[in-house]
């Protein structure tokens, strides 16, 4: 009997976990939901989803599991509203970045039974530089040769933990088990700061003076460190993320100062030798980072995950 999966948000991770999953029609009846009608209706054309619905109660007291891919900034409200809704035994899935605090909303809220299982998915190496965003860059591949991080609380039953390993596997990922602590301090340094990092370079930039005629010089470097601002509601689904993970964002936002204050001091003493070898150890790591992600191999399951 086929998984009754309910899928929450119809963004790129969302739409694209369903695609994956339409493959398997045998396995996973798929639901969709979004906030956005318009979106749910690309999802069902897409073919990522069976069906969309506009309203949750039936769906979530009868899904086995529920997947939460949502903004930051929309996850409690919503956890708020449905989890009391999920049957004993039902599985929670979310993909937000802040799984310590996702975790104990989940324990507020969830029905005695049920279980909560964190997801941290890394992309694709192909679409590590693809600049789309939303449910127009969805890809039934978009996890393919990535790795999801899996976190859980303390004494979750093996078979959610397992559900999530094999679902991992069908998406074509790599399972790394990690405790929620790690998970949200790798999120927040990989996926946080460089949001942050992008919002600072704004700050000084754009609210100088002169801005009107710097802003025409602004080239690709410029749009490409600054476009993490784009994606509509991207400030809100920032700073709700960082502020569930404070105290790791305060810890990397340190580093990266102290990083910066260490390349103002070599540039203070003119000294063009050793900022030229701290840069290219800076490109070296990057380049050896993409060389790492881009060696992966297809881990894709064929076996079907169970959930019952």
């Amino acid at each position: 009997m086929a998984v009754k999966v309910t899928i929450i948000g119809l963004g790129q991770i969302g739409t694209s976990i369903g695609l994956a999953m339409g493959r398997h029609p045998e396995v996973f009846e798929r639901i969709g939901y979004d906030e956005d009608s318009k979106a749910a209706r690309q999802a069902v054309k897409m073919g990522a989803v069976d069906k969309a619905v506009s309203l949750l109660r039936d769906p979530i007291e009868t899904s086995d599991v529920v997947l939460f891919a949502l903004p930051a900034d929309r996850v409690h409200a919503l956890m708020t509203e449905l989890l009391p809704l999920m049957h004993p035994g039902a599985l929670l899935l979310d993909t937000s970045p802040n799984k310590t605090q996702a975790a104990a909303w989940a324990k507020e809220l969830l029905p005695e039974g049920c279980s909560y299982v964190g997801l941290n998915p890394s992309v694709n190496p192909l679409y590590l530089e693809s600049g789309e965003t939303g449910i127009e860059g969805a890809r039934a591949d978009l996890f393919k040769n990535g790795t999801i991080a899996i976190s859980s609380p303390r004494r979750t039953p093996s078979r959610a933990l397992e559900f999530a390993a094999n679902l991992t596997r069908f998406l074509g990922a790599s399972a790394l088990f990690a405790d929620m602590l790690e998970a949200d301090s790798m999120t927040t340094a990989t996926q946080l700061l460089p949001q942050l990092l992008g919002a600072a370079l704004l700050q000084v930039t754009a609210e100088q003076p002169n801005w009107r005629d710097m802003g025409r010089m602004a080239g690709r470097a410029y749009a490409d460190v600054s476009g993490v601002m784009q994606p509509p509601g991207a400030a809100e689904q920032l700073a709700a993320g960082i502020m569930y993970n404070r105290e790791h964002a305060q810890r990397v936002l340190n580093n990266a100062i102290a990083v910066l204050i260490t390349l103002r001091d070599d540039i203070a003493a003119e000294d063009l030798e050793t900022l030229t070898t701290r840069l290219r150890q800076m490109q070296e790591s990057r380049e050896q980072w993409l060389q790492d992600r881009r060696s992966g191999t297809d881990k894709s399951l064929s076996a079907a995950p169970e959930y019952d």
